[in-house]
C-alpha cells in the first residue's frame, strides 16, 4: 500500500493509502459520493460513473469480494474508488477475487484510510467539484496547472456501444434499446419479459431504428450532461411520435429536452439506494436506486407537452414524466435497481403493456 494524495478544487487535501491500481501520473476527475450500504460491484461497473471518483459513505468496502455475475458492464470507466476502510480478505461463496485485484486489472485507483465522512460533508456543502489524485505530493504551481482544464464532456461517446447488438427471442415484442451507457440489468429486465432486443449506439438515426420495425423504444441511462448530446434530440422527437417509449435516467433528461423542457446540474446529485419517490398518479411512495447529477427543471415543464408524474420526497425534484398525448413515459431513477430496491420493476411491465396495446390497436 503506497501513500496517495487527494486534492480538491477548493484547496483542501488529504493523504491516504492506496489499493488497486497505482497511477504513474496525477489525474483529474469529478468527485461524487454514493450512500449505498451494499452493491459496490454494481456501482463501480455502472457506466454512468464515467470519469468520476466515487466516495462510498458506508465505512467498510470489499468484504464480499468480486463475483462473476454482478457487474453492470464489461469494463468499468470510473477514475477511482474512495473508501474509509478497505477489506482485502473477502468472505463470500460467490467471490472470485478481491476488490483490489479487480481494480488493479482495470487500471482503477483505490483510496482508503481517509475520512470519507469529512469528504462527503465537503461535497454536500460545496457541491461536486474537480479533484486530483496523485501518488506524489504536488506543488501549488503544479496543482493550479492540473486544475485548469474543464472536466470532459464526452462521456456518452466513450461508453455507448460502437456497433449494433441483437438479443433475439422467440416471438417477443421487439424493443430497440438506445445506448447512452446502459446497465446490464436494463437489458436483462427486457429479456426476462420475452422481448427481442436490439441495442444501438446513442447516435443511431431514426431511419436506421425504423428499419428494425420495433414495437417500442427504450432510452437508457448514461453519464454526464444531457446537453452534451443535443444532436440526438430530433431523433428522439421522431421516435416518440412513432413508437411507445420508455426512458430511464439520462434517457429521461433527453426526453425532456426533446420536448422543450430544460435540465440543470444539481449541487451534489442523487447517488444511493434509498431515495423516496412519490408517484402522484398512484399516490404511493417507492424507495428507489439513483445515480444522476442533473435533473429536469420544474419551471420548464409548463411550456412542454409533458406532465410530472413522480417527485423526490427529499428535495422535490422531478422523478417521473409522461407525454400528454403520446405513449411515452420516463423516470429519473433506476427501476432495474442493481444495486438497490426492486420496488419499481413494475415499470418494465407497464412498458410491455403499452407495446401490447399499440400492437393490438
Amino acid at each position: 500500500m503506497s501513500d496517495v494524495y487527494l486534492y480538491l478544487e477548493d484547496g483542501q487535501s488529504f493523504q491516504a493509502k492506496s489499493f488497486g491500481h497505482q497511477s504513474q501520473e496525477p489525474f483529474l476527475s469529478e468527485i461524487v459520493f454514493n450512500t449505498s450500504m451494499q452493491g459496490y460491484q454494481e456501482i463501480i461497473s455502472d457506466p454512468s460513473y464515467c470519469d468520476q471518483s466515487i466516495v462510498m459513505t458506508f465505512p467498510l468496502i470489499g468484504n464480499y469480494g468480486i463475483n462473476q455475475d454482478d457487474s453492470e458492464s464489461i469494463a468499468p470507466v470510473l477514475k477511482s474508488l474512495i473508501v474509509r476502510e478497505y477489506c482485502d480478505t473477502p468472505s463470500n461463496f460467490r467471490s472470485r477475487q478481491s476488490l483490489s485485484q479487480f481494480l488493479r486489472k482495470r487500471n482503477i485507483v483505490g483510496i482508503h484510510q481517509i475520512d470519507t465522512r469529512k469528504l462527503t460533508k465537503i461535497i454536500r456543502e460545496k457541491g461536486t467539484m474537480k479533484s486530483i489524485i496523485s501518488f506524489n505530493e504536488l506543488s501549488q504551481e503544479k496543482l493550479d496547472k492540473l486544475f485548469q482544464p474543464n472536466l470532459a464532456q464526452d462521456q456518452v461517446q466513450k461508453v455507448s456501444s460502437k456497433s449494433i447488438s441483437h438479443f433475439p427471442s422467440n416471438g417477443g415484442q421487439r424493443v430497440v434499446l438506445v445506448d447512452f451507457g446502459y446497465k446490464k440489468n436494463i437489458l436483462e429486465s427486457l429479456l426476462k419479459r420475452g422481448c427481442d432486443v436490439i441495442v444501438v449506439p446513442y447516435n443511431t438515426t431514426f431511419e436506421q431504428i425504423s428499419e428494425f420495425n420495433p414495437q417500442g423504444v427504450l432510452l437508457s441511462n448514461g453519464p454526464g450532461d444531457p446537453k452534451s448530446i443535443i444532436e440526438v434530440l430530433p431523433t428522439i422527437k421522431k421516435l416518440q411520435e412513432s413508437y411507445p417509449l420508455f426512458a430511464i435516467c439520462m434517457g429521461h433528461q433527453i426526453l425532456a429536452l426533446a420536448n422543450g423542457a430544460d435540465t440543470q446540474k444539481m449541487k451534489f446529485g442523487h447517488r444511493g439506494g434509498n431515495h423516496p419517490v412519490k408517484d402522484l398518479e398512484l399516490n404511493k411512495v417507492f424507495i428507489t436506486s439513483q445515480n444522476h447529477g442533473y435533473c429536469v427543471t420544474e419551471g420548464s415543464i409548463a411550456n412542454s407537452d409533458l406532465k410530472i408524474t413522480q417527485v423526490n420526497l427529499n428535495d422535490k425534484t422531478i422523478e417521473g414524466l409522461c407525454h400528454k398525448k403520446l405513449p411515452c413515459f420516463s423516470v429519473q431513477y433506476h427501476p432495474e435497481a442493481s444495486p438497490g430496491p426492486n420496488d419499481t420493476k413494475y415499470l418494465f411491465d407497464k412498458f410491455i403493456h403499452a407495446l401490447n396495446e399499440v400492437s393490438h390497436a
